[in-house]
This record gives C-alpha cells, sequence and structure tokens, in this order.
C-alpha cells in the first residue's frame, strides 16, 4: 500500500506540471510588442501612454534597476475562436520568485484605463468569455523592473542594488512571451481539484480510510486523462473526483475564515515611490476579482495606501471606493500605516489610529473596531489602552509565531495592557499573512490551533502579500472546494468584523495574556539605522513643541493655528513609522529619503515653534530673554508648558583634576569621579550617601561585540554576540573643554568623542557621544554597570512603563536579552534607584550579577543587508545617568532630555502654561486644538508613575465652559462624566498609567 502511495504522489507531481497545467491554455497566438523605457522617475500615466515605442522581442533583455518601461501590446481574437474563453497570457520576464519582488506591470486599455495588474502568479488578461472572434487588443502596459536583491540565490548578501545611485542600469529581466489564448475552463478546474486533493491526501494519516480513498480517486482521474488529449477528457476525469469532493465535512471541523489580503510593506525592498504602484496593481486586480468571484471577500489596512492611489491614481481609486461600498472591500485595521509599536511614542501610537480611522470615517463612513498587525514586531505594553481609547475592541496579530525560543501559548486570548486594559486578540494559526490556501496550510492551521475544546474559529489572511499581489483565482477556487471537504477544515470567505463576531461569541472567556508581546526576534531593529531613528524621536518631540506653541498662541494672539501644516507633518512622521522604515530594515534609498524627509519636517517644525514663540514673546526690541520650557514638568522658576525669564539650565560645574588622573565634576548634590581613562568610576549621590557605580567598575563604558546574525542581517542581533566583546579603554585624549570633560577614542576606522558634564542643581550626568562609525557587523553599546541588586527594571513605554526580570529563571526571561525602552530604564531598590535616561536610542540590555546591575545602551550596529552601508557616517547620542531617581525623576528626565529649552528675546517677561497640573504624577502628552477646527482645546494626560493619581488641571487664557471625556478622536465619550468643576479648575481621578483626553469647546 505504502508503494501505492509514493507512485500515486509521484504520478501526480508529474502529469499535473508536464500536462495538465500546460493544457489550461491549449491554443495560442502572439501578440505584437512594442516598449519605450524612461530615463529617470516614473512618468505620469498620461505621459506613458504617448509614449512613441519601438518593437521588442520575445527573449529580448529589458528594464535598468528601478527603471519603468511601457509595453504597447496588440493584435486580435482569431475568429475561429468566437465562442470560446480568451484571456491574454502576458510574461514580462518573471521568475519564479514569490510576486512583489521582482517586476510588475500595470495593464491600461487604449482609453487609459486601468484593466489588471499583472505578476508571476497573475499574468492572464480576459479578453471575452466567451470572444465573438476578432475583438482587437490594444494595452499599455506600466511594467517596473524592480531588482530581485536575492537574484544570486543565496540570501542577505550585500548588493547594491538597493539605491537607484549605485545599481547600475544594466537590464534586469528577459522578455517573455506575450500571447492570446484560448482558456480551457474545465482543465482548469481539474487542476484546482488535482491540487486541493493531492494537498489534502498528503496532509492526513497515512493510515487513514480518507486518505486512502482520495488516493484511489486521483489514481482513476489519472487513469482517465488520455495524455495526448488533456482537453477531450478532463471532464472525464473530473468525473472520478466529483466523489470525494462531494463528500462534507465533519461537524467538528475546524472552522477558518479566509480574508482575502495583500499585505503590502509600505517601504522595504523599494522605496515609497514604489509602493504607490504596487498598491495600484494589487488594488486593481482585487476590484477585478471581487466581480469575478461573489463569495471572495478583501481586506486592505493602512489608511496611506487608500490615500496614495486616491491621489495617484483616481481611476482605481474610483474603483475601489465602488468596491468599498458593496460591503467586501473592506478597509481594516484603522491605522495611518501598519507601523512598529515598540518605537513610537504615546502621541504618535495615538496618532496613528486618529489619523487612519479618521481617514476610513471621512472616505467610506466606515469605523473599523480591529487594529490589524499582521507582520509587527512585536506590540509594547501600552497598546492595548491605545486601541480601545480609539474606539475598537480587537486586535489581528501573526508575527509572534516567529518566534525562535518559545511558542506562544495561544491564538485567541484577551490581551491585557499596562493600565488593565484588556483587548480581545487573534492570532493566526495557519502562521502565515500570505496564506496561499492550499492543503498543507489549511491542515497546519487547523492541528496548530490551541484553542481546541473551548473554540473552533480562527482566521487566514489569504493573498500574496510584503510586494503585493493579493488573492488570486486559484485561491478562491480551492476555497471553495474546501468550504466543506471531508478531512479539511470547514473555510468561508469572511469579513474580520464577521470573524471577530463569531469568535467573541464562542469564547467569552479567552485566557488573559498580560504585558508586552515580545518577538523573540528581529531585536535588531530597536537599533539599526540609527538616523531614521533620531529623526524619528526628533519628530516626535518638535510636534509636541509646536503643537502646544501653537495652541497657546493662537489662544492669546492673533497667531493662525497651522492645521495643514501639522496634518501633513503628522502624516509624513506616521509613514515613516512603518515597520520596515523606522526599524532599520529597509534598503539604502528608503532611509537615504528618510533622512532627507525628517531634515526638511524639521525645519517645517522649528518655523512653526519659532512663529509661535515669536507671537507670545512680543516685540523683540524689548531686550528681555524668555526661556520656553516645552516639557510638562517645571524646570527650576521656569513652568511647565509655559515661559519664564529665569535663566535657562545650561549652567555646570567645573570640572577639576582628580587625583591619581582624570577629573571630578561636584555639584554639591552629585559626585562624579572619572578616571585617567575617562570612565566613570564613581558617580556618588550626596544627600543619599550612595554610590551608583558599582565597585570595581566603569560607567559610560563603549564595549564592541562582533554582530554576525544567522539570518536577517539588518533585523537581528543573535545571543552569542555577547560571547566576545572588548571594552574601549584605550584613551586618545583627555582634557576638559569649557563645562566639560572632554573624551576621545580611536578603535577600529572609528572615532568616538565623548562630553560629561553635570549641571549646578540637579543629580545628572550628561554623556553626549559623537561617534564617526566605519565598522562592519559590529554593535556597539554604552555600559552602565550599577551598585543595584534589582530583580527587574521598568523601561519606558506609550503612556507609561513596563517592568521587565533581570533574571533569566526562564526562557521567556532569557529570550529578551535585548529589549525597547523609550526615553528612560529604571532600575532601584527599595528606597533608591538609578534611572538611564536617553534622547534617541531605543535598544537596550539590562543583566544582574548578584549584586550589580548592568544596563546598556545599544548606540550602532552595521549590518550589510538590505544596506551595504547602515549607519556609516557621523553619530550623535545624548544619555544622562541619574543617580538617585525615582520613577518620577526618571519621568521628568525624560521629557527634559527630548523637550530642551528654548531662549527667545521679546517684550513680555513670563508665558503663563495654557495647561497647567498641580501633580507631577499626571503628565500632559499633548496640548492642541481640535482636529475639526472649531477652535475647541484638546488635552491629553496620563498618570505616568504607575499608581492612583488625584490632579487638578487648570486651563489658562482660554475661554471654555466645560470639559469633556472623548475618545482619541476627539469624540465625547458617551458613558464618561463630565471632570469636576472646581473653584480651581478640573478634578481628576486617574487609575494607574490611564490617559485621558479632554475637550474643552470654545465659548
Amino acid at each position: 500500500m505504502h508503494d501505492d502511495r509514493k507512485l500515486v504522489e509521484a504520478r501526480l507531481e508529474r502529469v499535473l506540471r508536464e500536462r495538465i497545467r500546460p493544457a489550461v491554455h491549449p491554443v495560442t497566438t502572439p501578440l505584437a510588442v512594442e516598449i519605450w523605457s524612461t530615463d529617470g522617475e516614473p512618468v505620469s500615466v498620461a505621459e506613458g501612454l504617448a509614449a512613441p515605442t519601438s518593437p521588442i522581442a520575445a527573449g529580448t533583455p529589458w528594464g535598468a534597476p528601478w527603471g519603468t518601461s511601457w509595453f504597447k501590446v496588440t493584435g486580435a481574437v482569431p475568429v475561429e475562436w468566437a465562442g470560446r474563453t480568451v484571456e491574454a497570457v502576458l510574461d514580462l520576464g518573471f521568475t519564479a520568485r514569490t510576486p512583489g519582488f521582482q517586476c510588475e506591470g500595470l495593464v491600461y486599455g487604449q482609453d487609459g484605463t486601468p484593466v489588471k495588474g499583472l505578476h508571476p502568479r497573475n499574468n492572464y488578461v480576459r479578453v471575452g468569455a466567451p470572444a465573438a472572434g476578432g475583438e482587437q487588443v490594444h494595452w499599455r502596459i506600466e511594467a517596473a523592473s524592480n531588482p530581485d536583491l536575492d537574484a544570486s540565490g543565496v540570501p542577505f548578501q550585500p548588493t547594491p542594488m538597493g539605491d537607484k545611485a549605485t545599481a547600475g542600469d544594466a537590464p534586469q529581466y528577459v522578455l517573455g512571451e506575450m500571447r492570446l489564448a484560448v482558456f480551457d475552463e474545465t482543465v482548469w478546474n481539474l487542476v484546482m481539484d488535482l491540487e486541493v486533493l493531492g494537498e489534502l491526501m498528503a496532509e492526513l494519516p497515512v493510515d487513514g480510510a480518507r486518505r486512502w480513498e482520495i488516493l484511489r480517486a486521483v489514481d482513476r482521474a489519472l487513469d482517465a486523462v488520455d495524455l495526448q488529449d488533456v482537453n477531450g477528457t478532463a471532464a472525464a476525469a473530473r468525473s472520478e473526483l466529483a466523489g470525494v469532493l462531494s463528500a462534507p465535512a465533519e461537524t467538528s471541523a475546524h472552522r477558518i475564515s479566509a480574508v482575502g489580503h495583500a499585505h503590502i510593506d509600505s517601504a522595504w525592498l523599494w522605496p515609497l515611490r514604489e509602493t504607490v504602484r504596487k498598491v495600484a496593481r494589487t488594488t486593481s486586480n482585487m476590484t477585478q476579482l471581487l466581480e469575478e468571484q461573489a463569495e471572495f471577500v478583501f481586506a486592505m489596512s493602512q489608511a496611506q495606501q487608500f490615500a496614495w492611489i486616491k491621489e495617484h491614481r483616481p481611476e482605481v481609486y474610483a474603483r475601489v471606493k465602488k468596491a468599498v461600498a458593496g460591503g467586501r472591500f473592506v478597509p481594516t485595521g484603522g491605522m495611518w500605516v501598519e507601523s512598529d509599536t515598540n518605537m513610537p511614542g504615546s502621541e504618535a501610537m495615538a496618532r496613528q489610529f486618529v489619523y487612519g480611522k479618521r481617514f476610513f470615517l471621512e472616505e467610506f463612513g466606515i469605523e473599523n473596531d480591529e487594529a490589524w498587525l499582521p507582520d509587527t514586531f512585536g506590540f509594547a505594553a501600552g497598546l492595548p489602552q491605545i486601541i480601545k481609547a480609539a474606539g475598537s475592541t480587537r486586535l489581528l496579530t501573526q508575527k509572534i509565531s516567529w518566534s525562535k525560543t518559545n511558542n506562544f501559548p495561544h491564538h485567541t486570548f484577551n490581551w491585557e495592557g499596562i493600565d488593565g486594559t484588556r483587548i480581545f486578540t487573534h492570532f493566526p494559526p495557519v502562521d502565515s499573512y500570505n496564506c496561499e490556501m492550499t492543503g498543507r496550510q489549511i491542515a497546519h492551521a487547523a492541528r496548530n490551533f490551541k484553542e481546541k475544546g473551548a473554540a473552533t474559529r480562527s482566521l487566514a489572511p489569504t493573498g500574496y502579500g510584503d510586494g503585493g499581489g493579493g488573492a488570486t483565482r486559484e485561491m478562491v477556487a480551492k476555497a471553495s472546494r474546501m468550504r466543506s471537504l471531508q478531512g479539511a477544515a470547514s473555510v468561508e470567505w469572511e469579513t474580520p468584523k464577521e470573524f471577530f463576531g463569531k469568535a467573541e461569541a464562542e469564547y467569552p472567556n479567552p485566557p488573559v495574556w498580560v504585558g508586552e508581546l515580545y518577538l523573540e526576534l528581529h531585536r535588531a531593529t530597536l537599533t539599526s539605522q540609527a538616523q531614521t531613528k533620531r529623526g524619528n524621536r526628533r519628530s516626535e518631540s518638535l510636534l509636541t513643541e509646536a503643537e502646544l506653541w501653537a495652541a497657546t498662541a493662537a489662544a492669546r494672539t492673533e497667531f493662525p493655528y497651522p492645521y495643514e501644516e501639522l496634518d501633513r507633518i503628522w502624516k509624513t512622521v506616521l509613514l515613516h513609522q512603518f515597520h520596515d522604515i523606522l526599524p532599520g530594515s529597509s534598503i539604502a534609498w528608503v532611509h537615504r529619503e528618510a533622512r532627507e524627509t525628517y531634515a526638511r519636517l524639521a525645519k517645517d517644525l522649528e518655523d512653526i515653534i519659532a512663529g509661535a514663540q515669536r507671537a507670545l514673546a512680543g516685540d523683540p526690541s524689548g531686550g528681555s530673554e524668555l526661556v520656553f520650557n516645552s516639557a510638562p514638568h517645571n524646570r527650576r522658576s521656569v513652568p511647565a508648558c509655559g515661559a519664564s525669564a529665569a535663566a535657562a539650565d545650561d549652567s555646570g560645574v567645573v570640572p577639576a583634576a582628580r587625583e591619581g588622573g582624570g577629573y571630578l565634576l561636584d555639584n554639591g548634590l552629585l559626585r562624579v569621579e572619572i578616571d585617567e581613562r575617562g570612565l566613570v568610576v564613581s558617580a556618588y549621590d550626596r544627600t543619599a550617601d550612595r554610590e551608583a557605580v558599582a565597585p570595581g567598575r566603569a560607567a559610560g563604558l563603549l564595549q564592541l561585540h562582533p554582530d554576525f546574525p544567522n539570518q536577517w542581517d539588518a533585523w537581528d542581533v543573535d545571543a552569542f554576540y555577547r560571547n566576545v566583546g572588548s571594552d574601549l579603554t584605550e584613551v586618545a585624549d583627555l582634557r576638559v573643554e569649557g563645562g566639560s570633560v572632554r573624551v576621545e577614542r580611536t578603535f577600529g576606522e572609528s572615532r568616538v568623542v565623548q562630553h560629561l558634564s553635570v549641571p549646578a542643581d540637579t543629580k545628572r550626568l550628561d554623556i553626549d557621544t559623537e561617534v564617526d562609525w566605519h565598522e562592519t557587523e559590529k554593535f556597539l553599546k554604552l555600559a552602565f554597570p550599577l551598585d543595584v541588586k534589582a530583580d527587574r527594571y521598568a523601561s519606558e513605554t506609550q503612556f507609561g512603563h513596563a517592568y521587565r526580570p533581570t533574571h533569566q529563571n526562564t526562557s521567556w526571561e532569557w529570550a529578551k536579552f535585548e529589549a525597547c525602552n523609550h526615553r528612560f530604564v529604571h532600575v532601584d531598590e527599595p528606597g533608591w534607584g538609578v534611572a538611564v535616561v536617553n534622547d534617541a536610542t531605543y535598544g537596550h540590555d539590562v543583566t544582574r550579577t548578584s549584586d550589580t546591575t548592568t544596563v546598556r545602551a545599544s548606540l550602532l550596529r552595521a549590518p550589510r543587508y538590505p544596506d551595504p552601508e547602515t549607519d556609516q557616517g557621523v553619530h550623535r547620542f545624548h544619555h544622562a545617568l541619574v543617580p538617585g531617581a525615582t520613577i518620577g525623576v526618571a519621568v521628568r528626565e525624560g521629557y527634559r532630555a527630548n523637550l530642551p529649552e528654548r531662549t527667545v528675546t521679546g517684550s513680555v517677561k513670563a508665558v503663563a502654561p495654557l495647561v497647567d497640573v498641580d501633580n507631577d504624577a499626571v503628565v500632559v502628552s499633548a496640548v492642541k486644538l481640535a482636529d475639526d477646527r472649531s477652535g475647541d482645546l484638546v488635552v491629553r494626560l496620563y498618570e505616568a508613575h504607575g499608581g492612583r493619581a488625584r490632579a487638578t488641571v487648570r486651563i489658562d487664557g482660554f475661554a471654555a465652559e466645560h470639559a469633556v471625556l472623548t475618545d482619541l478622536l476627539e469624540r465625547p465619550l458617551a458613558d464618561a462624566e463630565p471632570p469636576a468643576q472646581t473653584g480651581d479648575g478640573l478634578a481628576l481621578a486617574l487609575r494607574p498609567f490611564q490617559m485621558v483626553t479632554l475637550r474643552l469647546p470654545r465659548s
């Protein structure tokens, strides 16, 4: 019997490959093809359609890297084909690679109307069903010759192809055949029958009756096929399979909701401009498939991608809007892009939902109840509260299945965030966001589902993704055969809303997962492409300042609030938080453009800030120096979110010579000793009589490791990197420069200069590091070994902080050897702690020996794929060591490091805060005018210390009779009691890490 099984399986594979699949198009005739190629960036559709062309034959090389060619394809349907189904098969030179990673095309009709996209698994265009005979074909194909970055067959090899400036101009592809063909639907259906049964058969138990029943039917069907007349015998072969295909699924079969999907990375191995075209190609195909297949459902996330086709391909967008109105093309997710969720700050993460959900509401009248993040590299513990505050209650992700150490224990569960908010979460057991509806995948989903016995449903995002493409007619055909098929899970096309509704109804009390959803992979994305990360952090900080001062100035002067500018800038910043841009895992082109974009945004935001502060400061000839403090905490006599004539916090102690070499910095609160190597050997908290630096160790220590992960170069750092490392202790120059100690070191091909200083009145050591980095496959860390015995530590995340263990008791703790923080990491013993603060780094590690806790900030890497020049050049970092810090001090110092003071000359002596809060535990994260341009004031606050807090919020200089609590979209919460009015302002009582949004209507 087993020999029979192997023989039938081998027979099936060959007959399908060599006889039956080729017979799908039994008769063909060539089309005439001409070409015109652009020299630069893509031209408009009108220009491409009108461009002069010249003949090109199959077998001719075409397409410089990142180029665009316009093909003209003409021909006529032979009259003898009348009554038969006819389609064109158009091969641009496709390879066997997955769609989205090579050449692609969009077909336009003679009138310029988009017809259909082309990729290797979807290269047909229907002409007539049936054809009348004699139809004229006249198409243009906008073809992108995007290079295959793994064309060598060896993944992760350095390549110059990731930037047009270095890719050269050698043709990338060889034109294939362009032909009209008769489409034999019976043969095509036989292919689908055999593929489904063959794939299912391979997944069934070897000794099970159903497997052998299918095998015998397949064997009979192959006997029925005349290999010299497949088209004439296909119907007879199908009849041999009818019985096994009609056997219904068991009532206990796992139920899979198939959702058409094309996870399109907004940038990755292609630049942003190419994604615009990828979206147009994919949505052209999906709208057509929806018209052809009545059961099919397609879901698409990322409002930015809808906005792109609205702007650049309005004809395609019209088809999308029509399909959305029909209910089966479903905007999902409610975010501007599928962003990283670890690194975006509190406000940026909130605005991802604000801008995404608002776009879907305004364009389609749709409000999503689910966040849709299948490919994001782990999920910060503050996210559930943000999702709920945006008006959603559900989350879909898949990426956690990529974890390499621990198998996540649930597929359907409630996820609880730092404030206690719970979100119904599904993690598809198909383990792919690019399901192709194969029997292997469907069987894996059923076997893999961890909620068996308590729940029966899972979701399968179905279609080619990453580079786009979406679902195909073959996937729809396979799903229809598995709607109720014995031995298989039961598959039905459903919207995300339909799936979640049914899943929640059958599983009302799912298990709860508390805290971050940590991905045990891709940890290096917290460090790769440091300039992109600095650009993001700086943009977030500048946006905080711009909104604050613009709102304050608009409330008190004639300054016009810059709605359009802020809207444009926010959308650009949110776009660059996409999960392959901010994480540093895209090609060189993407990060080069990101650096340029961040520089432009910084200038635009600086102009807004300067204009608003100028309006508030008054006549510059007045001669008064006014210090503006954008941070949500007072700075000496400068109020939070206000300005005064006090001096800026830029004074510091003068370094003194240290006995034995080096220097001493002492402000009466903190005494810092820097030895002859330029290393911090003591940071003594005078008020607590406590040393911060571990005995015999040195802080501010740069450490260098080799960094060559097993795969995914820009994405991964593997635990073995720690096996080898060197301390950079050799000093090239040590001297006093201004009010700081300057330390210069050289190593390898690189150079680093650090400035160490202590302000006059704060227990804080500031370390400013400039690295001219020219290493390859190295990892640079900044270490702080602390004399603290801490079993856990806190790292800032959105609207609060999360705790992680410092030990490695289990594989779960061990796997978190590189993690994310925002502005601070805090370690403590009861009564005393230390904070390490930063202005632009995210990756870090914290380890502990019996009595020493070491915090290390990750500064730079040097992977060579997909950008072979990653991080080469000059970088600047700011860190601060804060001995004696409570969590509250860590929060305060984190904001201060990221929101520096600004001095403006004017005629006024002070600017009172527009918003004032009387409890430092309640932090203002945003002050702005309402997005609807009503002039209402919007204030967002959160409890930052992790405990209960009461606070009074005072509004100064803004006429408002009352305040309402709103969601993130600034809509009143129906069941929320308005904050109580007191004589001093608005009284708030907040739970730990609770975030609230207040709206104050202008009177």
